[in-house]
């Protein structure tokens, strides 16, 4: 079996399982567990940031950010292909009383003079634009990793409109490792950054929200509010701590096997190996005459499972459980698939 669903299929390592037993735990909610308290310090430190705040999942993250730098009422700019978007089920307007304005499905590709035409000042008859949200790595965007230069004129145009920049940072460990930008320098463009520990890193569960010391007191109450208060979670914290400290640089392993079976599948002219750059192998279906959900059920048959995205788009994703022999078992079986539909 070789499962390029997604990242999120990993299983705990043994060395994670024992960091999780040993875990010292306390009460989360009442802010006594000493292995949430440390690990939180530690990422906000990473970042550059004052404090962070652990969660359940990314959505909620993300979730709770939008609603640091977004009131009620006011708008959103995002891509159309963003996660907050696509993947969230309209928790923005339901949670938070977002309006959210897109640009194209641009993926990694973003303009900054495009998104700073967009903004709209405050007065009536238009929503102001209260914040931007950019995604790094790029989910649809087939892993695409933005620019520094870019988010850093980005950056320049939220401090010039007067508007907040959010980061979907549920993948940023692999453009960090891609790019070699670090962590802090991200950390510095951003009002609020969600990351992920369950997508490459092998976390069993969580996420971060990330920011300043007073939005992290207030993202405190809004996680309370969604469901998300959690007790004794020093354990969960343990694997997220061990995910850091030993997962985040071997994501190079997964970087290289996305790019041979880009180029093992590229023969076919289903995806350009120069566009792939991180973990997330697209594949372009458009002029093939399987389509995604059949590539995916014909390839599920022979132990392969992938996602289909779209109707005419799939996507592969390489992580920490998948070896060199599931690697070349899913080459043999999608060559093969697409060589002969």
């Amino acid at each position: 079996m070789a499962d390029l669903r997604s990242d999120t299929v990993t299983r705990p390592t043994r060395g994670m399982r024992e960091a999780m037993a040993k875990a010292a735990v306390g009460d989360d909610v009442f802010g006594d567990d000493p292995t949430v308290n440390a690990f939180e310090a530690h990422v906000a430190e990473l970042f550059g940031h004052e404090a962070a705040l652990f969660t359940p999942s990314g959505t909620m993250a993300n979730q709770i950010a939008l609603q640091l730098v977004v009131p009620a009422g006011g708008e959103l700019l995002a891509g159309a292909d963003a996660h907050v978007v696509t993947y969230e089920l309209g928790a923005a307007a339901l949670y938070g009383g977002i309006s959210t304005r897109t640009w194209g499905p641009d993926g990694a590709a973003l303009d900054a003079e495009r998104i700073a035409a967009m903004i709209r000042p405050a007065g009536y008859p238009s929503v102001p634009t209260a914040a931007i949200a950019v995604e790094q790595t790029h989910n649809l965007g087939g892993g695409g990793v933005v620019p520094l230069a870019t988010l850093r004129h980005l950056r320049a145009v939220a401090d010039a409109q007067g508007v907040a920049l959010h980061c979907d940072g549920a993948r940023i460990w692999h453009a960090h490792v891609a790019d070699g930008v670090t962590l802090a320098e991200y950390g510095a463009l951003f009002d609020t950054l969600s990351v992920c520990l369950s997508k490459g890193l092998g976390a069993p569960v969580g996420s971060l929200v990330i920011g300043s010391r007073e939005r992290i007191a207030r993202a405190r109450l809004i996680r309370k509010r969604m469901g998300g208060g959690m007790r004794q979670v020093g354990i969960l914290a343990a694997a997220g701590r061990y995910a850091l400290d030993h997962h985040v640089q071997r994501l190079t392993e997964d970087h290289e096997r996305a790019r041979i079976i880009a180029e093992a599948l590229a023969p076919f002219g289903v995806v350009d190996p120069e566009q792939v750059r991180t973990n997330l192998i697209p594949l372009d279906l458009s002029k093939h005459d399987l389509d995604a959900p059949a590539l995916a059920a014909r390839a599920a048959e022979r132990g392969v499972l992938i996602s289909a995205m779209l109707p005419r788009v799939a996507r592969l994703v390489t992580h920490l459980d998948l070896d060199d022999e599931a690697m070349d078992h899913a080459i043999d079986v999608l060559s093969e698939l697409l060589a002969n539909p």
